[in-house]
């Protein structure tokens, strides 16, 4: 694989102790791995998590896969996305999301309307306060402000903001993501339907916006096949979320999956077959890895989500170093602090 091809690694659980990160953080740290991301934790506040790595000497780039729209305005999340980025040292990657309907209505009493449009308007903003310092003027149906400005915006020349994203499954929120996102991020997607469905997607929205497409990153399942593991058992736990939520579920059909909600053990066994979950030794996973970078996709993220709840995060990050080293020979800069 090229060194233009990045290969990074997921934190998949909700933290409940940031030294827990920490072995994954040293993955990126020594180089093996392009960048560490995790996901919304509500158990410790992701970027809180994030920042405690870098005063623990973990100065590496970072990414959010995803934070949820309905627990911050955009200009809290421009702010948090800049502390990152001095902390770390690195232009972080803070993709948001809708979340599901009934969580955004828990916290603002009703779902949103249109999810994409919302997503769209709250990176919009968000966008605009990182690039430029202000925004004297939006009058967006969800976060109209006026004469907003954040503090101290000027950066040092040559230096990059941070990267806005946006999690993509479907082509409307492809569309909205390629109007005004840096980067989309997908999960649980077949290279196939990034390729033929979303990429699209993607080019019309930022063609019709007058932009460059954004980066694709993708989110992968893998899982290293040793003594005692059985792949439909481990497909079906480290899915069982996705297979059960209508928008993962709705995806995966168009992507030509047959998927039976009722039958997760099915279900599962569909993913692994379909290579939509990466199961076996170095050479399969490799290859399923490479199928990913061959659909256009630009950086990889593997989840090993599955093993870390099966058999403990240290088996995980025994898997994840030893499939980073077998896809990433020429390994990535080392991030010292």
């Amino acid at each position: 694989m090229t060194s233009s091809r990045k290969v990074s690694v997921l934190y998949p659980l909700q933290v409940q102790d940031p030294r827990d990160v920490l072995p994954l953080a040293e993955l990126v740290r020594e180089g093996v791995a392009a960048r560490l991301w995790l996901g919304q934790s509500l158990a410790l506040e992701s970027h809180h998590v994030l920042a405690y790595l870098a005063g623990a000497g973990c100065r590496i780039p970072v990414g959010l896969s995803v934070a949820l729209t309905a627990l911050r305005h955009p200009y809290d999340a421009a702010v948090q996305a800049r502390t990152l980025g001095a902390l770390t040292g690195h232009p972080p990657v803070v993709g948001y999301g809708a979340g599901e309907p009934g969580f955004v209505a828990a916290l603002h009493g009703a779902p949103y309307a249109r999810p994409a449009a919302a997503v769209a308007e709250y990176l919009d903003v968000l966008r605009r306060l990182l690039h430029e310092g202000r925004l004297d003027h939006h009058a967006g149906p969800l976060f109209p402000m006026r004469g907003a400005v954040l503090p101290g915006m000027s950066a040092p020349a040559g230096t990059t903001p941070p990267e806005v994203g946006a999690g993509v499954l479907r082509p409307g929120m492809a569309r909205a993501a390629g109007s005004v996102a840096d980067t989309a991020i997908t999960w649980l997607t077949p290279p196939a339907y990034v390729r033929d469905v979303l990429a699209p997607a993607l080019e019309k929205g930022a063609r019709d916006a007058g932009r460059e497409r954004p980066r694709i990153v993708t989110v992968v399942h893998a899982v290293l096949d040793r003594p005692g593991r059985h792949a439909m058992v481990l497909a079906q736990r480290g899915t069982r979320f996705h297979l059960c939520a209508p928008h993962y579920v709705d995806m995966l059909r168009r992507a030509g999956l047959d998927l039976d909600v009722s039958d997760p053990v099915s279900s599962a066994r569909e993913l692994v077959e379909e290579g939509v979950f990466l199961f076996g030794g170095l050479r399969e996973i490799r290859a399923g890895i490479e199928r990913h970078f061959e659909a256009g996709i630009d950086e990889v993220v593997i989840n090993p989500v599955a093993v870390a709840e099966s058999y403990g995060v240290p088996a995980a990050v025994a898997d994840l170093r030893e499939i980073l080293e077998a896809c990433s020979p020429d390994r990535f800069p080392r991030n010292t602090p």
